[in-house]
């Protein structure tokens, strides 16, 4: 890990989204600096499933060295940007250091996202970030470290990052666009970069998306408040960058990466908006993970259903390996109802152990429509329609798709990423993993 130098000891950091997560992260690496930290964002009061409030971080930040500054923050309302800076130059004196961090995600396409929802992520990413920007420039101006780092990725313009979450990507990628003008705008005054995780990163807001089992494909907030203090270390000339935070921290010269994996040696989930990842990640998924009821759907599960469904993924691997049954040179017409008989002819109850899950498939396109596989109860069984077992994991995907994943020719985490599988749990799993 980076070691603290002590450099921005006496430092203020106005920090958006701080009372918990990456937020966070970054407050106590540099309150371990003896650096105030100013926590601008909306909770007051617990969350049932995202723990952590601007006082409970206050206590935190203070417990290492920091000192803080709670504010309440809803980076939709001018007011209390204005109110909050103001607090904060009057308590510290000025702003050294903005970090961007408040975000908000709904990963669904463009007829799935209700306006509210658009407006939701618009005003939170962009123009949150513009206008948090702009009540702290003028202080930062006067501030001989003057960085603002934007948690945004890099502007990449392949569309199978918009085809699936158009509104997302338009809003993240806004926070991003904030960097390239301002760091131009700026220039010589103001450093201003943006920040991305080469990975999927270990949060609450993460085990709600991802479900139970997710964290041990993910790195700590730690990487990234390691890659945003050295970011915080450099010169203003150093501005106009969208870094990926495995690529800084390489340049700084660290070589273990796995003081950072929540689960040290498990292959790691990539984090959207990066291109490099899909040989990489698979070869490392295929040279560690243990195949179970496909090549494809392996025992560790890639962002497979048991992960979302809170699902043991520790259980023996199956006795057969359905990879000879699937792998066949030509599915055509018919192709999703073979794959349901051959599934059904390889079922045993070395898989229903070691899975224990009941899954439905909706399929778009020909030879579409309702399909499930029992892996829970018996013997285990599939076929057309619903189950007669209730339902733990539903998963949405076009037939093609369906056929190449089973058959080991999609990765399940590639199919994800890239929105070509959707996967929804029941409510009562979903409660469970909450």
């Amino acid at each position: 890990m980076l070691p603290n130098t002590g450099k921005l000891a006496g430092c203020t950091l106005f920090i958006t989204g701080a009372s918990r997560g990456i937020g966070k992260a970054i407050a106590l690496k540099a309150a371990r600096d003896g650096a105030n930290i100013v926590i601008a964002a909306k909770t007051t009061q617990a969350h049932p499933k995202l723990p952590g409030t601007i006082y409970t971080a206050a206590e935190e930040i203070e417990a290492v060295g920091g000192k803080a500054l709670p504010c309440v923050v809803d980076v939709r309302d001018e007011q209390q940007i204005s109110d909050a800076v103001e607090k904060a130059v009057q308590k510290f004196g000025g702003i050294d250091v903005l970090v961007n961090n408040a975000s908000a995600i709904s990963l669904t396409n463009t007829l799935e996202t209700p306006t509210k929802r658009v407006d939701l992520m618009m005003s939170v990413n962009t123009r949150g970030t513009y206008l948090t920007s702009k009540a702290c420039i003028p202080y930062l101006k006067k501030s001989k470290i003057a960085h603002i780092l934007n948690l945004s990725p890099p502007l990449n313009l392949n569309p199978i990052w918009f085809k699936q979450h158009c509104a997302y990507t338009i809003a993240k990628y806004g926070m991003s666009m904030c960097v390239l003008g301002m760091a131009e705008e700026f220039k010589g005054e103001i450093a201003v970069n943006a920040l991305w995780p080469k990975t999927a990163i270990h949060t609450a807001a993460m085990d709600m998306l991802g479900g139970s089992g997710i964290e041990s494909q993910c790195r700590k907030a730690d990487i990234i408040a390691d890659a945003a203090y050295s970011i915080f270390s450099k010169p203003k000339s150093f501005t106009g960058n969208f870094i990926i935070d495995e690529n800084l921290l390489k340049e700084e010269g660290i070589k273990n990466f796995d003081v950072y994996a929540v689960k040290p040696g498990h292959p790691l989930l990539p984090d959207f908006f990066v291109d490099e990842y899909p040989e990489l990640v698979t070869k490392e998924v295929e040279k560690q993970q243990v195949r179970t009821w496909t090549s494809g759907i392996q025992k560790e599960k890639v962002l497979s259903s048991n992960q979302f469904a809170g699902k043991r993924s520790d259980a023996a691997p199956p006795a057969k390996d359905w990879k000879q049954y699937l792998q066949q040179p030509k599915l055509a017409a018919g192709a999703v109802e073979e794959t349901f008989k051959i599934l059904k002819t390889a079922l045993s109850e070395d898989i229903v152990k070691a899975t224990q899950a009941v899954y439905m498939f909706e399929l778009s396109g020909e030879d579409g429509g309702t399909w499930y596989l029992d892996l829970k109860n018996n013997g285990g069984t599939a076929g057309s329609g619903h189950p007669s077992e209730p339902v733990d994991v539903v998963m949405t995907m076009t037939t093609s798709d369906f056929v190449k994943m089973f058959s080991g020719k999609l990765k399940p985490a590639m199919a994800f990423m890239s929105g070509k599988l959707k996967i929804k749990v029941s409510v009562s799993l979903a409660w469970a993993i909450c």
